[in-house]
């Protein structure tokens, strides 16, 4: 598709400026602005297996790192409160957030007690679909994401993750016992998997509609220079020339109208996520939040224009916080241009983009500020409707966000390749090694 190819390339380009981190001295993040709601993003960088695709900052789990780990998150978290933020909405990713459950639990009780927290999402893997965990979970998450990925054992098995966190039906029996527990329960697949067929992705989505989950998003591949070397060691080559028709594929099975019961089984809530409810919002943060602080190893904060990154280092980490400091490693600030087309991307990703809101912001009309992208996107039929107050897409302008997104994420974990080959060489060890070494956390 010509005009995947060149909004890919478009992207690649733009990433090389505004992903392009220096090294700061900064140690704080800035103050909240206020009236500006906000989300506060927290890291949790353990996992029991390193899935090849991942570019997340994350090391192996062992107690001895993860429980000193908890502690600076909490402390930092109260950095936070003392710069006077509020949030809204807590988000926990990783790695694997349900590693340690009575850890996450003291944490996110804690970010309850500081703040006007109404909603906690995080995610989690199968194996953790289990009463010991979930008791806790349902009383202290509103929107759970379970790493899927693939209902193949085939594809499970080259992803490492067959052994560890079952096979397709076992965790499908576990996603259905999951049932009524959680207001959001999310199963994150992947497509364009380099071995992945027409055929094994419809088995997923089949699969997938016998959950019993209310929303799933369905990630392209995303891989980074890095991760791309890895997998075609363990999966094959990737290749983004089939990416738009398994797309589509994904696209008329979760929202064509059954004819049996006249209604469809999900509907859109982003280019790449479906739901069947209201009200969803695992991984869509980026977009129902335009800014977040990102608290924890390996977090990625987006606050007034400006993009930061805390040290992948355990060890750095630990004792940044120890000292009484945030662990901020290096920075970017965006131009008014940059701003626009990050919150163009994000808006319509979103699947609309509110003129009204923009020009108040920016102080131009959308085709004023950014002439260019409007024009190549309404040349390629991306608008379904554009008129004085909004722009929404077509299904071809779904895909067109979903490759710009995949692009995007690339370059972002671009930027975690480079601050994981900063690492220091006992916690490289543990990410290339036997893992055996273990970093102090604490200062």
């Amino acid at each position: 598709m010509l005009s995947e190819r060149m909004l890919s390339s478009v992207v690649r380009h733009m990433n090389k400026r505004y992903l392009d981190l220096k090294p700061t001295s900064e140690t704080i993040l800035p103050a909240p602005q206020p009236g500006r709601a906000y989300m506060l993003y927290l890291h949790v960088p353990f996992c029991e297996r390193l899935c090849p695709y991942c570019s997340f900052n994350r090391f192996p789990f062992s107690e001895e790192r993860a429980k000193p780990y908890f502690d600076s998150v909490r402390t930092e978290m109260r950095m936070l409160e003392d710069l006077g933020y509020d949030f809204e909405a807590l988000y926990v990713g990783g790695g694997t957030p349900t590693i340690m459950i009575d850890e996450l639990a003291e944490t996110i009780g804690l970010a309850r007690e500081l703040f006007s927290i109404k909603d906690v999402s995080s995610e989690t893997n199968p194996n953790h679909l289990v009463p010991e965990y979930l008791e806790q979970l349902s009383q202290i998450v509103q929107r759970l994401s379970v790493g899927v990925q693939s209902f193949d054992d085939g594809l499970l098995k080259q992803m490492d993750r067959y052994e560890k966190y079952g096979s397709a039906e076992q965790i499908l029996e576990r996603l259905q016992s999951v049932e009524g527990m959680f207001k959001t329960l999310n199963v994150d697949m992947i497509f364009n998997l380099p071995a992945q067929t027409e055929e094994m992705l419809l088995h997923d989505v089949e699969m997938l509609k016998q959950a019993r989950c209310t929303q799933t998003t369905f990630y392209p591949l995303m891989a980074s220079p890095s991760v791309e070397r890895s997998l075609k060691a363990t999966m094959g080559e990737v290749s983004y020339g089939r990416e738009r028709r398994f797309y589509e594929i994904i696209d008329h099975a979760l929202t064509d109208v059954d004819p049996i019961t006249g209604k469809a089984p999900f509907a859109h809530g982003s280019a790449w996520t479906f739901s069947s409810t209201t009200g969803g919002m695992i991984d869509e943060y980026v977009v129902d939040y335009e800014e977040y602080p990102a608290i924890g190893s390996g977090g990625l904060t987006y606050l007034d224009g400006s993009l930061y990154v805390n040290t992948f280092s355990l060890s750095e980490y630990g004792e940044a916080i120890g000292a009484g400091h945030m662990s901020i490693m290096g920075k970017t600030s965006f131009t008014k241009s940059d701003r626009m087309r990050y919150r163009f991307m994000m808006s319509l990703f979103g699947l609309r983009l509110d003129k009204r809101e923009w020009e108040r912001d920016f102080g131009c009309t959308v085709a004023g500020g950014l002439p260019v992208e409007n024009a190549f996107m309404k040349m390629n039929g991306a608008y379904d409707v554009d008129d004085d107050d909004e722009i929404t897409l077509t299904p071809k302008g779904r895909y067109l966000m979903v490759a710009m997104m995949r692009q995007f994420f690339i370059g972002v974990n671009g930027v975690r390749d480079r601050a994981r080959a900063a690492l220091p060489v006992e916690e490289h060890d543990l990410l290339f090694g036997d893992g055996s070494r273990v970093p102090s956390c604490v200062a």
